[in-house]
């Protein structure tokens, strides 16, 4: 099965599958199929033609994948411009939500993990 353009997997469960689409979790997959009445073990292949039909409808409808990227990208962009503070800690590429910097802020910052060694390599033996 193919939804705008990207395959979902045939060997997972609808439930699973659907979220490899950016833009659909779990619940939003599961709110999806049970709209549609499929059950959520059921796989791509298994699908009947109205049933995949009714699911790239729905999804379709939805703002996902480049629409939704383009769409944070434009958010971020305005926060920026217009200086706020949300906006500066992104420009800075710091942690936006709160979060403390002294430690723990590898996630936004990269794993930079510096220690002191005393320089010298150990030479190895041959």
């Amino acid at each position: 099965m193919r939804v705008l353009g990207i395959t979902v997997p045939n060997e997972k469960r609808l439930e699973i599958a659907l979220t490899c689409l950016y833009g659909i979790g779990i619940s939003t997959a599961r709110k999806i199929l049970d709209q549609v009445n499929v059950p959520r073990g059921k796989k791509a292949p298994d699908l009947s033609e109205e049933e995949e039909n009714k699911i790239r409808g729905i999804i379709e409808s939805m703002k996902i994948e480049g629409n939704l990227k383009r769409e944070i990208a434009g958010n971020i962009k305005r926060l920026k411009d217009i200086k706020s503070y949300r906006g500066t800690r992104h420009m800075k590429r710091l942690p936006v939500r709160g979060q403390r910097t002294k430690t723990n802020s590898r996630t936004i910052r990269g794993n930079v993990r510096k220690t002191m060694s005393s320089g010298r390599r150990k030479e190895s033996k041959t």
